[in-house]
């Protein structure tokens, strides 16, 4: 016999009306996955959608959703910390599953999230959250369940990625491509989170969360946006055999864990490198199973729809099974970004002799009499500007080999 599931869309913007197309494009196929039939029952929303196809189900109190017990799945995709916490917890609460694309909120509070649906024995799901259509999520908690995952760095930010794709391609200067990418619809009129390095920053910790479990708060994240980025360091990183890329990495060694958003210079032999334009990348160092690449659209509103509706397969095909996700929780003391060991490429106003005087592991690109290009890697910043401290630096970026 086939049930009906019926749903709830929080916010019918551009995320939550790409919901509502791809549902209806893709219902047959939505469908046959779930084996029973998903019905968009409410959208809530504060604008008039009078001129919608979804006129009759159109509501502006949240209480008519929460107080429904036909509906068993909520999609969030207000933005914002709030309402959208208030509700999600109400939902779980509720027994309602719960899927967000909202990364502040999962960042912010996933740790009272995860552990109210667990408790209500429903699901919390948030793979819209990073990486847009990329599966991350649900391969760390699914595929990788098994492996010790070491690290990720991931481009996670397509606007960030477009900007500096056109600044590499096109030797654009910040701020036209800037322009560009607010003419093509890749930014905001306001891209600040992106641009500032907050957007990736919220990813990195999801994502270190789903790895290990631990919640970092972003304010203790140390976090570098793309506004200082010059042409000069597009021409840097092109000098090193690399492009320069907005990475997020997160690390794990000998149960320290760290995080950090910045420029990198990331070689031509890492695949992270052939990310271009809006596309995201995030390469998991997964222990014994080696390095996992997975690559494709970051952002969107169909990229980042589908997302949402792969969790709501899930959510709806599973909604009968016992659910317990590992709890996070609040790791309030990381790594000092100073003290983690990571490549840097570096131009140095200096000989080679000397450079190899105090780093003889430093493998040089360049060199001449009073100046040299070099990569030096597992070493820490801290270590690394105590060696070159009585030589001029020119140029210093992180690196990924």
């Amino acid at each position: 016999m086939i049930n009906i599931i019926n749903i709830a869309i929080l916010g019918f913007g551009n995320i939550g009306s790409g919901v509502a197309d791809v549902l209806k494009r893709n219902m047959a196929l939505v469908n046959s996955a779930v084996g029973d039939e998903i019905y968009i029952k409410y959208v809530l929303d504060k604008r008039d959608l009078s001129q919608t196809p979804y006129a009759d189900r159109a509501v502006h109190d949240f209480e008519t959703i929460l107080s429904d017990d036909s509906v068993s799945i909520v999609c969030e995709m207000l933005g914002g910390t709030q309402p959208a916490y208030d509700y999600s917890m109400a939902a779980l609460k509720a027994g309602k599953s719960v899927i967000t694309s909202n990364k502040e909120v999962v960042a912010r509070f996933g740790i009272n999230l995860v552990k109210a649906a667990s408790e209500n024995g429903v699901y919390y799901l948030y793979e819209a959250s990073v990486g847009g259509a990329i599966p991350i999520v649900r391969t760390m908690k699914g595929a990788l369940i098994g492996t010790e995952i070491n690290r990720i760095d991931g481009i996670l930010n397509g606007t960030t990625n477009y900007i500096l794709t056109r600044m590499h391609d096109c030797s654009l200067s910040f701020d036209d491509a800037l322009s560009e990418a607010r003419r093509l619809g890749y930014a905001e009129t306001n891209p600040t989170a992106d641009i500032s390095g907050a957007d990736s920053c919220r990813k990195i910790c999801i994502l270190a969360a789903v790895a290990w479990g631990a919640m970092v708060p972003s304010e203790l994240v140390h976090c570098e946006g793309i506004t200082d980025i010059t042409t000069e360091d597009e021409e840097f990183a092109r000098s090193c055999g690399g492009v320069l890329k907005l990475v997020a990495t997160a690390k794990k060694v000998n149960e320290v864990i760290s995080l950090c958003v910045t420029p990198c210079v990331v070689l031509s032999g890492n695949p992270i490198a052939s990310a271009s334009e809006a596309f995201n990348a995030v390469k998991i160092d997964a222990g014994d199973m080696g390095n996992i690449m997975l690559y494709g659209m970051g952002a969107g509103k169909y990229p980042t729809a589908s997302a949402i509706i792969s969790d709501m397969i899930y959510a709806a095909g599973m909604r009968d099974k016992h659910h317990s996700e590992r709890g996070w929780y609040d790791l309030s003391k990381v790594a000092e970004y100073a003290d983690i060991r990571y490549a840097w490429c570096v131009l140095a106003q200096t000989s080679s002799d000397e450079i190899a005087s105090v780093l003889p592991k430093a493998c040089f690109l360049s060199r001449s009499d009073d100046e040299c290009t070099f990569i030096c890697e597992d070493i820490s910043l801290k270590e690394l500007k105590e060696k070159m401290s009585e030589m001029t630096v020119k140029k210093l970026i992180r690196a990924l080999v």
